[in-house]
């Protein structure tokens, strides 16, 4: 197992939660970034997934959508009980979360922003599936039902 603290495994301490750390050779040219974790960890794209970053009607959100699958604007938005939703251009996911884009994780942002995790990508809540660790090249594996927990997500269809 990988030895390496970020904000996100500290968010993970703190909470009381067991995960673990996998690293893997993060390739910043791959045309998807989560299907490429997934390959370079022999992970099945489902269980990889990526955090991204939205506005719904100019509130900030953050999304967990497996690495295989696309978000629906119209569906983020309604999760958010909003009307229009847009992704933030990368420069501003990173401003926010104080992560770089390949390694923004949903955990240890810089502030907490309401969560999402899209309904297709949970399986059960004892599933464990893979999270950006907070850098690029580092995945956390931990059970899909502490990760919906310790985000205080909401579930909803997103894709």
């Amino acid at each position: 197992m990988v030895q390496k603290t970020t904000r996100a495994t500290q968010a993970l301490d703190r909470a009381g939660l067991r995960y673990s750390l996998h690293a893997y050779a993060y390739d910043g040219d791959a045309p998807r970034i989560g299907l490429q974790a997934a390959e370079a960890l022999g992970v099945a794209p489902g269980r990889v997934l990526k955090t991204l970053m939205a506005a719904v009607d100019g509130r900030t959100v953050c999304l967990l959508v497996a690495s295989d699958r696309e978000a629906a604007m119209k569906r983020v938005a309604a999760a958010f009980g909003g009307k229009t939703a847009a992704m933030l251009k990368p420069a501003d996911a990173e401003r926010l979360t104080g992560y770089h884009v390949g390694g923004i994780s949903p955990l240890g942002q810089k502030r907490a922003f309401p969560t999402a995790v899209d309904a297709g990508s949970l399986t059960e809540p004892a599933a464990e599936i893979h999270v950006n660790g907070g850098a690029r090249g580092l995945q956390i594996r931990l059970a899909e039902g502490d990760l919906v927990a310790v985000l205080g997500a909401r579930v909803a269809p997103l894709t």
